[in-house]
């Protein structure tokens, strides 16, 4: 087993990427916006990874900080689509609180590699 694979945050994180990648599956959106929306979400999976097998903590903190603005990236891409009623405001919500919890992860394991 990989470290990265013991991380709650990466297990957080990629239960995240799966409920976006149905989300998209489900609806219809744009190319760019699917596409953009895909990478910023798996973006945060792998960046976690990357992070965890670096050798040095403040190499290990800036994929951890990469990880952190592509979770930022999401929700920005989602209050995007619910501006253009192109996501329902539940469902926003329910991304948004994921999203936050991330990010609250991930700034407790970006201070603790300072």
């Amino acid at each position: 087993m990989f470290d990265f694979e013991k991380l709650e945050v990466y297990q957080k994180a990629k239960v995240y990427h799966q409920k976006i990648a149905v989300y998209l599956s489900e609806t219809k959106l744009t190319s760019s916006e699917r596409d953009q929306l895909k990478r910023a979400s798996m973006s945060i999976v792998l960046n976690i990874a990357e992070g965890s097998g670096r050798f040095t903590k403040p190499d290990k903190r800036k994929f951890y900080i990469i990880a952190r603005g592509s979770v930022f990236e999401t929700v920005a891409i989602l209050g995007l689509l619910l501006e253009q009623a192109t996501l329902d405001k539940l469902i926003y919500q329910k991304f948004y609180l994921q999203a936050e919890e991330l990010s609250k992860m991930l700034f407790a394991l970006i201070k603790s590699l300072e």
